[in-house]
């Protein structure tokens, strides 16, 4: 079975029906389907529309144009300049009242640059931009070209040749008046091959019709034919009704037949066509089917009963496959057919291989090792412990170690056959991954094991772990077995085991070999010296050897296994250099390298479409883009991929190179779709290529463009730039000129204007200057007048105690006995008396004083009166004196009272001033 792919109608957005199926030079594919023109370029799928919808029939052209037929409709679709598919009905050419009775065109053919559509009654012909038509002498059934050559199908005349403008009937056709002719194929000897609807199949030549009595015929009578193809001028693919295709070969023996229980998701095949690849395109009644007939792989899947393959061995004539479901076998000189595999009863269960040593065939079963003959399962060597793997034991004819689930065991061939001789003791763990140089088992189970054997292999008589071959090397990841010798891998460096040193020693020939391979999991050596390898997590290689003893590495072939295969648990069977079968998780994988060569060299790849500011470019449907130049404003660019590479679609990846904006390609990726935001102007090149599934690269597709700078970038607009910066500058100079002038008559006024303000500042500062000296003089003033008053207050006080002397001088006079004076000391008693009287009586300085003091503290006075009207004169004299800095002692003797009376007056004070005793009474006054 090849490989199928099913696009559903939700895939392509279109009706379930698909009439009829076209490819363009460029490889991208048509389908007339019930909503319209359905266009495939291998990464999206669009639709065009026609009048009244359906498609029915399509040809392309040499040039391009894609002519197509509908109800009451013809046509053909075009490019425009942007590469979008526009319609242009042809029907006009035949007036209006023809249009409307054209019924549904079936067929739509070219031949010698004439475009036929063929309807049930009339073909419409055109040629030169003029339509003729052709009558239909009954009634056309169906039309075909073979080798260039028309035929019709009329339901009287049977089958018509078209040549020079008139139908010629062949010869013995009549006999398919009573069926409907769905195909008409080219056939040896220039026959040709009728396919009718239910009559089956028939061979039509210049001597008449003859029935073809085959295999196939017998499939078409059963199920229905709508035609067919031919496949590779050697196969014959026939569309059936009721059960899928078949592909038959020229003998009319079925080589495959797919249907849904096959992986076809509808049984009704309307539709087939081949491509460029060499590939089958189905168009059913509900979808699209492609089917990878050009491939060197073809696939036994779970249709043939099988599920994940653990091994595979042609023996006597059958092929044994080992399962997770048991053993299966098939003939191996049969055709694979449906169900055509067939279980071994008594094999179910895991089967982890199947393997052949000296004519037997020897099952590895988690039930135990058994033998296969005669084409059932045969006896047991062991049924105690399920095995996983067998091996051959270098210089030990006769014996074969076998890892099972307890470690290992040895089998040994008597005059009985192979028998189970001993289980292996000292080591429990194995896998079916060892291998053995015959001295040593070595087994890789996160270290490296090195178990020696003993001579009579009972037991293990040294165990050793390895866990890297030596140097920067971490580990050693692999350990196989290849051409005779034991290699140990890490980082694709290849290690041998030198027993006398007890070390590795890199093998540079070997490593050299996987030089450009990716980093290895795992390798093996098959039967025909091909050394197969394994990579990431599923993917496989191979090294094909050549008849020259050199290898050539085949990987790219073997990507669409990717994924597929039983990971750790990988299988490969190299039978011949045709056939090699590799285990998958849903079934079995057979490759052939031999027909690896007809794959072309390079895909194609395809810068489909181009958008900028809010248009598209088709550049995929255009033959030739020619370069487009954008305005600054389309600066976003984006721009999708495709390749018209069908068979693995899901592995084509595409590297893209904007020259002008990056240097280097980009990594390859799966995204057909890239955007470019705010680039700058110039000139680009948008570079694409696309790798396909085989590892092979396009030629890079190219598109080039311009983007215009911006107007503020425009050379115009430097040239208009340079000349507003020369008129700037001549306008700036002559600015200047004025403005020189005009500074220097400012100037002259700003000078006068400063003289002025100058002068003006003078005078005030002397005017300020005389206030400030008339300021010092009254403060000097006041100074002066502070001291005098100072002095006059300490001169009066000296008149006072003066004065109370004095009193105190004439209390004691008075209290002198003048009687006993003589009349000249009463004299001058009396004299002394009067004049100490007189003193008294005329010394005013007291008053003068009060009143002295009174005038220079006046505004002090008035402003304590004003804040505490109740204050008492006499409480005032006392603010007065304490404002002058008098001590108590001196305010006592000027308002003639004790120390105490002065200290019960500033407490009287304090309490009219509302002072508490932290207040400072003399500092309160000077602030008022």
């Amino acid at each position: 079975m090849p490989k199928i792919i099913n696009y559903k109608k939700s895939d392509y957005n279109g009706g379930s029906q698909n009439w009829d199926i076209g490819q363009d030079k460029n490889g991208n594919l048509y389908f007339a389907n019930t909503s319209g023109l359905i266009q495939f370029n291998g990464t999206s799928w669009s639709i065009s529309s026609i009048p009244n919808e359906t498609v029915r029939s399509l040809k392309i052209d040499a040039s391009g144009k894609i002519y197509v037929g509908g109800y009451n409709e013809f046509g053909y679709y075009a490019t425009n300049e942007k590469g979008k598919l526009i319609y242009h009905s042809l029907t006009h050419l035949i007036g209006q009242n023809s249009k409307n009775i054209i019924d549904f065109v079936w067929k739509t053919h070219i031949v010698n640059g004439a475009v036929f559509f063929q309807t049930f009654y009339k073909t419409y012909i055109y040629k030169d931009g003029k339509v003729e038509i052709l009558e239909a002498p009954n009634r056309f059934q169906f039309s075909f070209v073979v080798n260039n050559t028309l035929y019709f199908q009329d339901i009287v005349q049977g089958l018509l040749e078209y040549t020079n403008g008139k139908l010629i009937p062949l010869k013995g056709t009549e006999i398919f008046n009573s069926t409907e002719v769905w195909g008409l194929l080219p056939f040896q000897d220039n026959q040709l091959l009728v396919v009718t609807q239910d009559n089956g199949l028939f061979i039509s030549d210049s001597n008449g019709v003859k029935p073809w009595l085959c295999e196939a015929n017998d499939f078409i009578v059963a199920n229905n034919s709508l035609g067919g193809r031919i496949l590779a001028d050697k196969f014959i693919v026939l569309n059936s009704v009721l059960d899928g295709i078949i592909i038959c070969d020229l003998n009319g023996k079925i080589i495959q037949h797919i249907n849904n229980r096959k992986g076809l998701q509808n049984n009704t095949a309307l539709s087939s066509f081949i491509d460029n690849s060499s590939n089958l395109w189905l168009g059913l009644d509900n979808g699209i089917c492609f089917i990878n007939e050009n491939s060197p792989f073809s696939y036994l899947g779970t249709s043939y009963g099988l599920g994940a393959v653990y091994g595979s061995a042609v023996f006597e004539g059958n092929l044994y496959v080992a399962t997770n479901q048991g053993v299966f076998k098939h003939d191996w000189k049969k055709t694979f057919k449906e169900e055509s595999f067939k279980f071994l009863e008594g094999t179910t269960g895991q089967a982890w291989n199947i393997q052949e040593f000296d004519g037997e065939l020897f099952c590895s079963h988690n039930r135990g090792l058994f033998l296969i003959s005669g084409g059932k399962q045969g006896r047991f060597l062991d049924n105690k412990r399920g095995y996983l793997n067998v091996k051959k034991i270098p210089g030990r004819p006769g014996f074969l170690i076998a890892s099972n689930y307890h470690g290992f065991a040895i089998l040994e061939k008597t005059a009985a056959g192979w028998q189970f001789r001993n289980q292996i003791d000292g080591f429990n763990i194995s896998d079916s991954k060892f291998t053995t140089d015959g001295v040593n088992v070595w087994l890789r189970k996160g270290s490296v094991y090195r178990l020696k054997l003993s001579n009579d292999l009972r037991n293990f008589t040294t165990i050793s772990t390895y866990t890297s071959p030596g140097g920067k090397l971490k580990d050693i990841q692999s350990v196989q077995d290849i051409n005779g010798a034991v290699y140990f891998q890490s980082d694709n460096r290849f290690f041998i085991y030198e027993p006398v040193k007890d070390q590795f020693v890199e093998d540079k020939k070997m490593t050299a070999l996987f030089k450009n391979v990716p980093k290895i999991r795992y390798c093996f050596q098959d039967n025909k010296g091909n050394i197969g390898y394994f990579f990431g997590k599923s993917s496989m290689g191979m090294l094909i050897k050549m008849p020259d003893g050199n290898y050539r590495n085949v990987q790219s072939p073997f990507s669409s296994l990717t994924g597929n295969m039983v990971y750790f648990f990988e299988s490969v069977n190299t039978v011949d250099n045709s056939n090699i079968f590799i285990g998958v998780t849903e079934g079995l994988v057979h490759y052939n390298p031999q027909l690896q060569n007809i794959y072309p060299q390079k895909p194609n790849a395809f810068i489909r479409s181009f958008t900028f500011s809010g248009d598209t470019l088709i550049t995929g449907n255009l033959k030739a883009v020619k370069e487009v130049h954008l305005s600054y404003k389309a600066n976003n660019v984006k721009f999708t991929f495709s390749s018209p590479i069908y068979d693995n679609p899901e592995n084509i990846l595409f590297s893209y190179k904007l020259e002008g904006f990056e240097d280097k390609w980009s990594a390859w990726t799966k995204n057909p779709v890239k955007e470019y935001t705010n680039l700058r102007e110039g000139d680009y090149r948008m570079q694409l290529r696309v790798m396909d599934s085989f590892g092979k690269i396009s030629d890079p597709d190219v598109i080039s463009f311009t983007i215009a700078p911006p107007f503020y970038r425009h050379p115009l607009a430097y040239l208009a730039y340079i000349l507003l910066i020369a008129f700037s500058v001549y306008y700036i100079r002559r600015r200047i000129k004025v403005k020189i002038r005009k500074n220097k008559y400012y100037e002259t006024l700003e000078q006068r204007r400063l003289y002025l303000e100058r002068e003006t500042k003078i005078k005030q500062e002397q005017l300020e200057l005389e206030k400030e000296i008339e300021r010092l003089k009254n403060e000097q003033l006041k100074v002066k007048i502070l001291t005098k008053d100072k002095e006059l207050v300490s001169n009066s006080l000296q008149v006072v105690k003066k004065n109370k002397m004095l009193n105190g001088i004439i209390h004691k006079m008075k209290d002198l006995e003048t009687e006993s004076m003589d009349d000249a000391t009463k004299q001058r008693f009396n004299r002394v008396y009067k004049t100490i009287v007189k003193e008294l009586n005329t010394d005013k300085s007291w008053n003068n004083l009060e009143k002295h003091i009174r005038n220079v503290h006046f505004d002090f006075l008035k402003r304590l009166k004003d804040k505490f009207p109740a204050i008492t004169p006499r409480e005032m004299d006392l603010a007065t004196y304490l404002l002058m800095n008098m001590s108590t002692k001196e305010i006592a003797e000027i308002m003639n009272i004790s120390d105490g009376g002065v200290e019960l007056a500033r407490y009287r004070l304090r309490k009219k001033l509302n002072l508490t005793r932290k207040d400072n009474l003399t500092g309160f006054l000077m602030n008022i």
